[in-house]
């Protein structure tokens, strides 16, 4: 295998082949082989780029969502967040997001904190967390399919969510784990 410029071995994709295919989700397999390994067909998840809001206060607080997802069957706490519509940056997809998800657009110049992909080794989505340092509030959430209680979280309360394990979403946690470190400030 090629190394890249720091030394890394490469893995080499030699194809790909769609298994299943729809506007909200990919499965492919990759014919792959790793650094020193055999070539076999490996799954792959392609999922659409995820657009995350940390929405803060002049007090201190988080903008969140307490709502239940299906999936895992649980209640729990998330920013706001989806995915960028045709032509949409991720930064304004946040922001849309979050006044569609809360009745709040947040103000100000979004400052990007973390792209990263959950999951690198199976799935491709990758996600864009944005903190904004503001919002007005203009009425009730517009998006009825993603209801839940909206809430201003002090910060000195999100280290208890987090350890109750009440945060639903990669996204949640990096941009919780964010204001915890205090480089929001």
């Amino acid at each position: 295998m090629v190394d890249d410029a720091e030394g890394v071995p490469r893995w080499h994709v030699y194809g790909e082949r769609t298994l299943y295919d729809n506007p909200w989700v990919r499965l492919v397999q990759q014919e792959v082989e790793p650094p020193g390994g055999e070539r076999f067909w490996h799954h792959v998840v392609r999922l659409r780029n995820v657009a995350v809001a940390v929405v803060m206060n002049a007090d201190d607080q988080v903008l969140m969502l307490r709502r239940h997802r299906f999936v895992p069957n649980e209640v729990g706490w998330e920013l706001p967040g989806g995915f960028p519509e045709d032509g949409e940056s991720s930064a304004e997809a946040a922001a849309r997001e979050t006044e569609e998800e809360t009745g709040w657009r947040p103000l100000g110049e979004p400052q990007l904190i973390s792209e990263f992909h959950p999951i690198p080794g199976m799935v491709d989505a990758k996600h864009s967390v944005y903190l904004f340092r503001d919002a007005e509030y203009i009425g009730a959430p517009a998006d009825k399919d993603e209801a839940g209680a909206v809430a201003w979280i002090p910060r000195r309360e999100i280290s208890a969510i987090l350890r109750q394990g009440s945060a639903q979403g990669s996204g949640t946690l990096v941009g919780l784990l964010y204001v915890l470190a205090g480089t929001h400030r």
